[in-house]
């Protein structure tokens, strides 16, 4: 009798070596998933980021049309990088700067670190995308020449674009998707 309650609780628990393949195993599927996270997490916070570039030009379109003036969409740095952050103004004097008396309409932040913004426009001049009051981009040279191009948003080795064609509208596009519109 004494013998059968020792038995019954020595199966009761795991050995030493059950305990270790259980924790190998486990190591092994953490391993492997860990990059899946990481492709999972840089991809949503780089969707982000165009989603709120691509939101701020249709924004800048948007009030182009309603006010019948044109709008201008900068870097908000004197640096010209789009990553740390943009400004959407009211561009009185056509200088491409959101000076003190110009109204602002949209101040966005820096995006997130590791993202890195490359704009590729027909007028390379300044960094700049300007909607006239028909809502068609133009350039600094005349309000009838357009400002088309893309926009292009990579962080490590995903990549999306944004493309402005001739008329001023937008689409966001996946490169490694649609490798012959993209």
């Amino acid at each position: 009798m004494v013998q059968s309650a020792y038995l019954s609780m020595r199966r009761s628990g795991f050995s030493l070596i059950e305990l270790m393949v259980v924790i190998a195993v486990a190591a092994i599927l953490l391993g492997t998933g860990v990059p899946f996270v990481k492709n999972l997490v840089h991809g949503q916070r780089l969707t982000t980021a165009v989603n709120e570039f691509f939101t701020s030009m249709n924004l800048a379109r948007a009030e182009a049309i309603r006010r019948g003036v044109r709008i201008d969409m900068v870097p908000s740095s004197d640096s010209g990088e789009w990553e740390k952050g943009w400004v959407i103004f009211v561009d009185e004097d056509n200088d491409q700067r959101a000076d003190s008396g110009e109204e602002k309409i949209f101040v966005h932040d820096a995006v997130g670190q590791g993202i890195s913004i490359k704009a590729s426009l027909t007028d390379t001049s300044l960094p700049y995308l300007a909607y006239s009051g028909a809502g068609r981009t133009r350039t600094n040279a005349s309000a009838y020449a357009p400002q088309f191009g893309n926009f292009t948003f990579t962080l490590e080795k995903q990549v999306r674009k944004i493309k402005i064609n001739f008329l001023g509208r937008v689409r966001v596009c996946n490169p490694e998707v649609e490798r012959s519109t993209c």
